[in-house]
């Protein structure tokens, strides 16, 4: 009686034979935003296309994520998978071989460059998008990153299909040297074909876009969209601040920022994104329709088996 009476401490140790203190408690159960340091379930945070729902803080996505997220379910076909990066140059610093660089980029990343290329639709309108994966390098630009963006283009000038780019970057791939800084040339060439082409480019800025990405094809664009606290330059604000000796506005290069001096169209949500670009591909398919002189109701171009939309034709013949 007097064991049970006695008073002890509220919380008692686990005997050492308890099974309890083998089970392992996953370590990702929660993500803290950086934003407003909230702590957030990470399944809700799935659930809201990781955005943070305290502050509205879009997380960073994977390229894939991005490709889950806008093109319709079982759509995507990946174009160029095989084509993998090199190392020309033979590049090695203190840090390391480029070689080495590049295999222990893959196994961590799993895929073999950072950007994405392939055919989808959005709502059932077709599409072809190029995606970056900032977690590869920083989604630095090199000769293979501009080679599957270029083969892109060239299949979307060829079959009318418009192209989508999500960009998180920053900048050119310096290990490889002149290889990379050429594929800004390279790329702001092939859009200006695409352009010829009277095929739209829609251009999304994401989280962070810097460097040459920036100054050449992302900025290129017919509809230039960035998501919400989007950071978008070619330097960064420490960089220009050193050498202008000046001290820089508030919210400098932020997306928020750039809208308001008009260097981009407008902000979107991640939620409202997939709606936007159905809207704008509708848009374009009107006036293309305007071109071709038809006068019938426009119906969404839904994918074909190949992948790729037949090319349109030109004014004045049957399509």
């Amino acid at each position: 009686m007097r064991s049970i009476l006695q008073r002890g401490d509220k919380f008692q140790p686990l005997p050492t034979d308890d099974d309890r203190l083998d089970q392992q408690i996953p370590g990702d159960l929660w993500k803290k935003c950086p934003k407003c340091s909230e702590l957030i379930y990470t399944r809700e945070l799935e659930n809201n296309l990781r955005v943070c729902p305290k502050c509205g803080n879009h997380f960073r996505l994977r390229a894939r994520e991005r490709i889950e997220q806008l093109v319709d379910p079982g759509s995507f076909v990946e174009w160029d998978a095989e084509v993998r990066p090199a190392d020309p140059l033979e590049f090695s610093d203190p840090s390391g071989a480029y070689s080495d660089k590049l295999q222990a980029t893959q196994r961590k990343s799993g895929e073999y460059e950072a950007l994405i290329t392939g055919f989808g639709t959005v709502d059932g309108r077709s599409i072809v998008v190029a995606v970056s994966d900032f977690d590869f390098l920083g989604a630095s630009m090199g000769s293979v990153f501009g080679e599957k963006l270029t083969r892109a283009m060239e299949r979307c000038a060829e079959a009318g299909t418009p192209l989508m780019s999500v960009n998180a970057s920053g900048g050119a791939r310096m290990h490889e040297g002149l290889f990379s800084l050429m594929q800004m040339a390279k790329t702001v060439a092939a859009f200006a074909r695409l352009g010829e082409a009277r095929v739209p480019h829609i251009s999304l800025l994401a989280d962070p876009c810097y460097g040459g990405v920036t100054a050449s094809y992302a900025t290129i664009a017919d509809v230039i969209i960035a998501e919400p606290g989007t950071l978008v330059g070619f330097a960064g604000p420490r960089v220009i601040e050193q050498i202008t000796k000046q001290k820089l506005p508030d919210g400098f290069q932020t997306a928020e920022f750039l809208l308001e001096h008009g260097m981009i169209d407008f902000i979107v949500e991640r939620g409202d994104l997939k709606r936007t670009v159905a809207e704008l591909l509708d848009h374009y398919a009107r006036v293309h329709q305007v071109d071709r002189g038809e006068s019938i109701p426009w119906q969404p171009n839904l994918a074909r088996s190949n992948g790729v939309a037949p090319k349109a034709a030109k004014p004045g013949k049957k399509s």
